[in-house]
């Protein structure tokens, strides 16, 4: 759990006798820090417990409550009083949980502008997970640890990272005496020379969030069976995985016609002669099981 990060904002308007006051500190904040925001009248004689917190939509363009308690969203966030100051505390700061805040006050012995305080903005930083792919090549999952291609590909490799803001990117290799500073890698025509492993680091560059990815090239001689590169594998995955599918949508087709051949139940027209006779008795039997207790009528 990160440290206890007070954020405020005092402005630069002069005070005057019952203008609230957000208070804390103007450092940035990461993600899964613990925040606390503190806002108080700079005169007492006012009833804080009137006092709620508001943040800015833009989605909505206009203030809204804070929500608190068991909104799971914003990680079990709380508004107390404690003393003389109302307290909104976030165990754990997650990016949504940015943006424009201000205190308000209903005490209606307070008018504009002394009942709402001065406004801040809160920053959420994060640097997640990072994502490797292969240009030219269709993955949903992402590269694997190893990528193995033929000797003469073109290899172009990219990086990206889930991040508050746009990360720096550097390409190096183990053993290697150079570094990319890019988040494209190019090898024209590789040869065996270019098997290794090479990281792909991402630097957020206000609060210096790193983090990295590596992947093992191999390089296969041209002899070799195209199937066994990574491409000629998620080619015959994905080959598979379309028979696989075919096979099945046939045998469910074949399983519901058969269904229905047993399900259809043949009807005798209405207009053909009665060649059986119907018995009373029977009849007296079909009307007893059915609950009819109309009188049997015959011609």
């Amino acid at each position: 759990m990160g440290p206890t990060i007070v954020i405020f904002c005092l402005g630069f308007a002069s005070l005057v006798n019952g203008e609230l006051l957000i208070q804390g500190s103007n450092q940035n904040v990461m993600e899964g820090d613990r925040v606390t925001l503190k806002c108080s009248y700079s005169e007492n004689g006012f009833n804080i417990s009137r006092v709620t917190f508001e943040s800015y939509s833009g989605f909505l363009q206009m203030w809204r409550p804070v929500w608190y308690g068991s909104s799971w969203c914003f990680y079990n966030m709380k508004v107390e009083q404690r003393g003389d100051e109302m307290v909104l505390e976030v165990p754990h700061i997650a990016y949504f949980s940015e943006g424009v805040f201000r205190c308000v006050s209903d005490d209606p012995s307070l008018s504009l502008p002394n009942n709402v305080s001065n406004t801040f903005s809160l920053k959420v930083h994060y640097l997640r997970d990072m994502y490797l792919s292969r240009e030219g090549s269709i993955s949903l999952l992402g590269l694997s640890q190893e990528l193995r291609v033929r000797q003469g590909d073109d290899v172009v490799l990219k990086c990206s990272a889930t991040s508050s803001e746009e990360p720096n990117f550097y390409w190096s290799k183990e053993d290697g005496d150079w570094i990319m500073p890019s988040a494209m890698l190019t090898l024209n025509q590789v040869t065996p020379m270019d098997s290794g492993v090479y990281t792909c680091n991402a630097e957020q560059p206000t609060m210096m969030l790193n983090k990295s990815r590596n992947i093992s090239l191999v390089v296969l001689p041209n002899n070799i069976s195209w199937f066994q590169t990574n491409a000629g594998k998620f080619m015959l995955m994905t080959s598979m995985g379309v028979i696989i599918t075919s096979l099945f949508l046939l045998v469910a087709m074949g399983v519901y016609i058969q269904r229905r051949k047993k399900q259809v139940i043949k009807i005798p027209s209405d207009d053909k002669p009665q060649t059986k006779p119907i018995y009373k008795d029977s009849m007296e039997a079909l009307h007893s099981n059915c609950g009819d207790k109309q009188p049997l009528v015959t011609v």
